[in-house]
């Protein structure tokens, strides 16, 4: 596999437009720090890393509105690839809908949000756009 991240996202969208209540995922340290922030940020109701195998397992419980049935999680995007990578600054920082929405950034002090990065003053690599 050529790029872990996007079929992560997909494996989430694809679980979204079939309206799953849980996915499963194969295990990386950045897919379990991503997932942490799609949590943090009310994007996901839990997650559970179960370790089988070498490389371990994902567990995400999908959130969904009760009355109408609707995903939190509106659109995944990938931003940086590994043919092109994306970086920025934080002065350049994305804003995904105005501060609706998170970026998903690979800094030098760990993975974080649009926001944070640009608290600490540290840009980085954009991973991708969740809202």
């Amino acid at each position: 596999m050529t790029d872990p991240i996007a079929d992560y996202l997909t494996r989430l969208r694809n679980a979204i437009k079939a309206k799953h209540r849980v996915v499963e995922v194969p295990a990386s340290n950045l897919k379990k720090e991503i997932t942490k922030i799609l949590f943090e940020k009310g994007y996901i109701l839990n997650f559970k890393f179960v370790e089988d195998g070498p490389q371990g397992t994902i567990k995400i419980a999908l959130k969904y509105d009760l009355v109408n049935k609707v995903n939190a999680i509106k659109k995944l995007q990938r931003v940086s690839t590994p043919g092109l990578r994306k970086y920025t600054g934080y002065k350049e920082m994305p804003r995904v809908l105005n501060g609706l929405g998170i970026a998903v950034l690979s800094t030098s002090k760990g993975v974080m949000t649009d926001k944070e990065a640009r608290d600490l003053k540290i840009g980085g690599e954009v991973l991708c756009y969740v809202y």
